[in-house]
């Protein structure tokens, strides 16, 4: 495994855990050069899922896009590394799971599965998901969201 930060192949794993699900291994490694410490998933790789897009393209599904959402969405939100690892495993999981054998599936469903997982987590980064992805352009939308989200607390 190359190392992030120098870029070196020698490493060590410190700890190998299989995540929630079963679906992946997840090793906490330290490079041996640099002392830098990551993190590296293995799993069985499918047959590909293609994401039907809006305007009808195709494209290879890519969980890194849905990854770099979640992040940022979560970010500064005091969840901790393994519940926002456990998100994107559920959230790629769920999606395998709506593909099913014909290994497709449309953006939309993406996105709203993945506001799903989110919303199970962290109501805040629901929020914050959300406004990106629905294209919030003025603050009534915000509202709209907000009050749409306690309604679902109280019934509850």
């Amino acid at each position: 495994m190359r190392c992030p930060a120098c870029g070196d192949t020698e490493d060590k794993v410190l700890e190998t855990r299989t995540t929630n699900n079963g679906s992946a291994m997840r090793r906490r490694r330290v490079c041996l050069k640099c002392g830098y410490r990551f993190t590296s998933y293995e799993r069985v790789e499918d047959k590909p899922i293609t994401v039907i897009k809006k305007n009808g393209d195709l494209q290879n599904f890519d969980i890194s896009k849905i990854e770099r959402g979640i992040r940022i969405c979560t970010d500064k939100r005091n969840l901790s590394p393994e519940t926002i690892d456990t998100l994107i495993a559920n959230t790629e999981e769920a999606i395998k799971i709506q593909a099913g054998p014909k290994h497709e599936i449309t953006s939309e469903a993406i996105g709203e599965e993945t506001l799903k997982q989110i919303y199970k987590v962290d109501k805040v980064s629901y929020i914050r998901f959300a406004s990106v992805y629905r294209a919030f352009d003025n603050v009534e939308q915000f509202v709209k969201e907000i009050e749409s989200l306690a309604a679902k607390a109280e019934v509850e």
